[in-house]
């Protein structure tokens, strides 16, 4: 075969082609046929929309912010570095009931007050006041404190069995033994007013370790 009859014998294929329905394009798609249309996501529809709130938010009506501690020594030049953190903490309603005779503890397994702890929980620049007591029962309870417009005020309090605490930047991580033998950790954020829950998770023991 010359090779005119070659390009002729290809011209006529090519036609054959198109009348039986057209070259395929290089993506799939005859010549001509229109792209499906991009179908759009589902976006999340509340079953309650009465009970749909923010993570972290409070059901219900909002709480009024803390008010300043009565009795509370006054803040000086050294905010509450300066002062004596169980002198703030008897002015507590909350929290004195735990504190016993005042005694300090340095390790666990007895009843007393820890030793301060001072973190910037508020973001504002000065570290605020985290006071924990330990009872013969096995509790704990534990407050933290900050200078508001120049008063203490009380912007956490929580109570439990095994406390443990630390911080994640500015917020607060509080670890809790549970009757039912797991470990609840709850996250604390200052919102503004007082340090409120972001997030509360249960987590149970793997076998053949012991969760401090």
């Amino acid at each position: 075969m010359t090779p005119s009859s070659r390009r002729l014998l290809a011209a006529v294929l090519c036609v054959c082609a198109l009348a039986a329905g057209g070259c395929a394009a290089p993506a799939g798609l005859g010549a001509g046929t229109p792209a499906p249309p991009v179908s759009s996501q589902p976006s999340p529809e509340p079953l309650w929309p009465a009970w749909t709130q923010a993570p972290g938010s409070a059901v219900g009506r909002r709480e009024p912010a803390p008010t300043p501690l009565k009795n509370a020594p006054e803040p000086g030049p050294k905010g509450l570095t300066g002062l004596d953190a169980t002198e703030i903490a008897r002015a507590d309603p909350r929290m004195k009931p735990y504190l016993g005779k005042g005694t300090g503890i340095l390790v666990p397994g007895r009843a007393g007050i820890r030793p301060p702890v001072y973190r910037d929980l508020t973001g504002d620049g000065h570290p605020d006041l985290i006071v924990a007591a330990d009872v013969p029962t096995g509790r704990s309870a534990l407050s933290v404190y900050a200078v508001v417009n120049g008063r203490i005020v009380s912007i956490l309090f929580t109570i439990g069995r095994r406390l443990t605490a630390e911080t994640i930047g500015t917020d607060l991580l509080v670890r809790i033994a549970a009757d039912d033998g797991s470990e609840q950790v709850v996250r604390y954020h200052w919102d503004g007013e007082r340090m409120t829950v972001v997030n509360d998770e249960r987590r149970f023991r793997k076998e053949g370790r012991n969760t401090p």
